[in-house]
């Protein structure tokens, strides 16, 4: 069992194994600065929605270190930063960031860049029901990790925020388990009964590979609830079958596959949000 068990940290939560570790994290990431013909220069944001819950407990009983992916949040971040853009830093409690510490690119000096820029509004980001509306914004994004499902998903206030976003076309970005937020959009209290985003094409975490990574240890235990399963039921089409990277959109909805899609979905999203700032006169 040995490097192929989630290991309980200090904290008597568990970390993944020593062997997943080794074979899904990496010290450096694939991000690449790009050089678009377009940038933002205006003074409206992106608006970034992260996690301040970092315990899932497993069915199980065991309970998973998580928060957000640190990949899957800060190298599109680099992107919408090389773009033009600056950000604003929501969470469903108004508390601070929690990271996957566990995963964090500890030689990448661009990553280590972009979250001193924004360490402050992680550590005191705003509360998501104190945004009253997108009027301040230009996109929305949704980074991922297993932590986004904790509290997002049933968030009254980010329900109405991504319908607002979904009326004005406003480019939203998520990837990896970031799509469970979309049932936010449907859920008692805003005043909607049908998902914002039944029948557009997403990528989303399988389940078939959540289902999988107990057996070695990434997670201590099967998974709470099922975020393919649960958006599938609400009309989403997920597109991919496994986890390569991947990157689509549909409409205004712009989503990656896993942590491996960071800088892909960067690239794919940055220039389409300076093309809806500029058009919208943003």
């Amino acid at each position: 069992m040995g490097c192929c068990s989630a290991k309980a940290n200090a904290q008597g939560t568990y970390d993944p194994s020593p062997f997943t570790r080794l074979v899904g994290t990496s010290s450096s990431t694939k991000y690449v600065q790009q050089t678009y013909e377009q940038t933002y220069s205006g003074q409206k944001r992106i608006l970034v929605v992260c996690t301040d819950e970092g315990e899932m407990k497993m069915t199980n009983g065991k309970t998973f270190n998580t928060g957000n992916h640190p990949v899957e949040m800060l190298v599109p971040m680099l992107h919408f930063r090389d773009a033009g853009f600056s950000f604003d830093i929501a969470t469903a409690n108004g508390g601070p960031v929690v990271l996957e510490m566990w995963a964090y690119p500890n030689k990448d000096a661009n990553v280590a860049s972009i979250h001193d820029e924004v360490r402050a509004m992680m550590e005191k980001p705003k509360k998501l029901d104190e945004i009253p509306d997108l009027d301040s914004y230009t996109a929305i994004f949704i980074p991922g990790g297993h932590g986004c499902m904790l509290n997002l998903p049933q968030s009254v206030a980010l329900g109405k925020l991504l319908n607002q976003a979904h009326e004005r076309s406003m480019p939203t970005v998520t990837l990896c388990h970031g799509p469970s937020v979309f049932l936010s959009t449907c859920v008692d209290g805003t005043g909607q009964s049908e998902c914002a985003y039944k029948g557009y094409k997403s990528m989303c975490f399988t389940d078939k590979t959540d289902a999988f990574t107990p057996s070695v240890g990434y997670l201590p235990g099967p998974m709470p609830w099922k975020v393919q399963e649960s958006i599938v039921a609400k009309g989403v089409i997920v597109i991919n079958e496994k986890e390569t990277g991947a990157v689509t959109y549909d409409r205004e909805l712009i989503t990656g596959d896993s942590p491996d899609a960071g800088h892909n979905l960067g690239v794919l999203a940055a220039p389409m949000l300076v093309k809806y700032a500029l058009e919208n006169n943003l």
